[in-house]
């Protein structure tokens, strides 16, 4: 166990944006976490530092994509300079692509990807029926789509697709499954994470370990299964896992890995009357920042 004067401070990245509205949807979650329990839990004694940051951005005109990716490089400028200063990333976002400025930041040599999300986010431009960027994310972060547009992110580099877990998945459109079938992602469902199944996802997990040193790990919140650990967002469909399984599984993460930042994303408090999916994420935010905490919370 390290010593409390070594443990790092937490730098906490706030960028409350959903489609590139301010405060809308899932852009409420950041601000929800943060006073809702999430700065007291992180600060303590053996956190005598914690530095707290808003990322705005304004893109006149409002577009939806061009905010994505200006809060992408604003996201990435922040991780760096927490790396820098030996803090450690904990990115709250109201979208998944967000992810692609804290992976910008932290750079892809020796980094891998375990992507907790009951989605794939795996469509691009071409393949989307919805038009919703926040579908694309990880198409994004491993080079398949908006490469011009990434490319302007700071330090942006394709992650290999070798070295992503996409875990918790289980609403797939049929063109995200061709083109995840035809990739080197491993994906592990819903149902293969937990007591019946946690085998594959250990799998998955120790032949990226073969591969790389560390990983960002992204949790969208929609990956809880509504009935069992509540609703995060109006997208959350049924099935998914239970609070015990998520911190059972990032456990499993934290016992092969060094975990470089996280990020947490997706959370509509509007749908969390009872304050359910809260508890949830207060647990796995304490859970991935505190390097002398590797049992589950």
């Amino acid at each position: 166990m390290q010593d409390v004067e070594e443990e790092p401070s937490v730098r906490t990245v706030l960028a409350p944006y959903d489609s590139g509205h301010r405060g809308l949807r899932m852009g409420a979650g950041p601000d929800h976490l943060m006073n809702n329990g999430l700065h007291e839990m992180l600060g303590p004694a053996a956190r005598p530092y914690l530095s707290f940051v808003q990322v705005l951005t304004e893109v006149d005109p409002p577009a939806e994509v061009a905010t994505a990716f200006e809060l992408d490089r604003l996201v990435a400028v922040q991780v760096r300079e927490a790396l820098a200063e030996g803090e450690f990333p904990l990115v709250l976002s109201g979208n998944c692509n967000t992810a692609v400025g804290t992976i910008s930041g932290l750079g892809t040599g020796d980094l891998g990807v375990v992507w907790f999300d009951a989605h794939a986010d795996f469509n691009t431009p071409e393949t989307t029926s919805t038009g919703f960027t926040d579908g694309m994310g990880l198409a994004v972060a491993v080079g398949h789509c908006w490469s011009k547009m990434a490319r302007a992110v700071p330090g942006f580099a394709p992650v290999a697709e070798r070295n992503v877990v996409l875990a918790g998945v289980r609403a797939v459109e049929t063109s995200e499954e061709e083109r995840l079938a035809a990739s080197e992602i491993s994906v592990v469902g819903a149902d293969r994470i937990g007591p019946e199944g946690s085998s594959t996802f250990e799998a998955a997990l120790d032949g990226l370990k073969s591969r790389v040193g560390r990983v960002y790990v992204h949790l969208d919140l929609d990956v809880l299964d509504p009935e069992k650990a509540g609703k995060a967002n109006q997208f959350a469909p049924e099935g998914g896992l239970s609070a015990e399984d998520l911190e059972s599984a990032l456990g499993v993460v934290r016992e092969r890995f060094a975990v470089a930042a996280a990020g947490i994303a997706s959370y509509d408090p509007a749908f969390d009357a009872d304050g359910c999916v809260l508890a949830v994420a207060l647990a796995c935010a304490r859970m991935l920042t505190d390097p002398a905490d590797t049992e589950s919370v």
